[in-house]
């Protein structure tokens, strides 16, 4: 049912937590598990707590950076227990699920899930367009990964139940062939690797412009990453950001 969703765990600690987040997406019909980077796995323990999603950890991704995790991905959540200083697009979890049935069906989308302890950090969270937080006891906030996974999880699948109950009845051929109709029409979403590429040119172009430091860059990008990821460009769009960049740089070199 939702072979375009992948959950993706960051530098996970416990092997256990790894099979109790593959459990809890196997009782909501996701399957999709990708690991950057994780301590141990695979692990008896892993195992053990899958409690028969044995298939789920069997097809899971191992990744050595969240850049490879995400790259063909157009739209990319990050969970935390916490609300951050910096001011990322925040979400609940129902509004993350209605944000995600809303994408085409082609599209591939990450929900990435922290270190255990110490969750993402800000420069792993640039990478995502919505930041998404579990409202909790402020005293006591901290949900175990499988627990958070669990959360959103269902709401995904309680938002997918919905939107095929409204479908149903006479209607519901209509709603398919204009919401066929919308996909076509709508260009191709951007990859979180074709991002990753226009931010990379957007930087140096901007050294080049004298325009940025490059000896403290960082400031400045984390706040245009945030702009960018707002508008959730498509492939086109990026093509045409990038040939602006390098028609800037030629220009430049030109006058020099």
């Amino acid at each position: 049912m939702f072979a375009n969703i992948r959950v993706v765990l960051v530098n996970t600690s416990h092997p256990g937590n790894i099979g109790a987040v593959a459990r809890a997406m196997k009782t909501m019909c996701l399957d999709q598990l990708y690991l950057v980077d994780p301590k141990l796995f695979p692990h008896a323990d892993a195992t053990a707590r899958a409690s028969g999603a044995d298939d789920v950890l069997a097809s899971a991704r191992v990744c050595e950076t969240l850049e490879e995790a995400i790259q063909d991905c157009s739209l990319v959540f990050g969970a935390s227990s916490r609300l951050r200083r910096i001011a990322w697009p925040q979400l609940v979890p129902r509004a993350c699920a209605q944000r995600i049935i809303s994408e085409p069906d082609h599209s591939s989308i990450a929900i990435i899930f922290g270190r255990e302890h110490s969750g993402l950090t800000n420069d792993e969270l640039e990478f995502c367009h919505y930041l998404v937080n579990i409202p909790a006891n402020e005293e006591y906030s901290s949900l175990n990964i499988a627990a958070a996974v669990q959360v959103i999880v269902y709401e995904i699948m309680l938002a997918k139940l919905a939107d095929k109950a409204n479908q149903t009845g006479s209607l519901s051929s209509e709603r398919d062939n204009k919401k066929d109709e919308m996909s076509k029409s709508i260009s191709e979403s951007a990859t979180a690797e074709d991002i990753e590429g226009l931010f990379q040119h957007m930087e140096q172009a901007l050294i080049d412009m004298d325009f940025l430091d490059p000896d403290n860059p960082r400031q400045l990008m984390r706040r245009l990453r945030r702009l960018f990821n707002r508008t959730h460009l498509e492939k086109t769009e990026v093509n045409i950001l990038r040939g602006i960049f390098t028609a800037t740089q030629r220009s430049g070199q030109q006058s020099n």
